[in-house]
């Protein structure tokens, strides 16, 4: 599977302000949007790209606008850090096997 990595990415920018921190990632169907570190920091660290990978996952599974509905109303529900799409992901942050024919455009 292709992922494209979009480096300063307004989206990110936006969801970094929301996080009130100074990275961010945030993805949107298979592409990795980042905002305060570049894309070879990212893949670096291993956890985070894993991490944002089981969300390109998720979309998949679910399709593009029934995951970000179904997102949406998680958050809504539970907040952000409860969010079931957010826990299944950090589930994923040292799972070796997520990387598996991932390839990064």
């Amino acid at each position: 599977m292709n992922i494209t990595i979009k480096e300063n990415s307004w989206r990110a920018r936006v969801a970094a302000r929301q996080l009130k921190g100074t990275q961010a990632a945030i993805v949107f169907n298979n592409v990795i949007h980042l905002w305060g570190i570049s894309k070879d920091a990212f893949l670096q660290n291993r956890s985070w790209t894993r991490h944002e990978v089981a969300h390109v996952y998720q979309y998949k599974k679910y399709g593009f606008i029934r995951f970000i509905l179904l997102y949406l109303l998680e958050t809504a529900h539970t907040g952000y850090y409860n969010n079931r799409f957010e826990a299944e992901a950090r589930s994923k942050e040292e799972d070796l096997s997520i990387l598996e024919n991932i390839q990064f455009i």
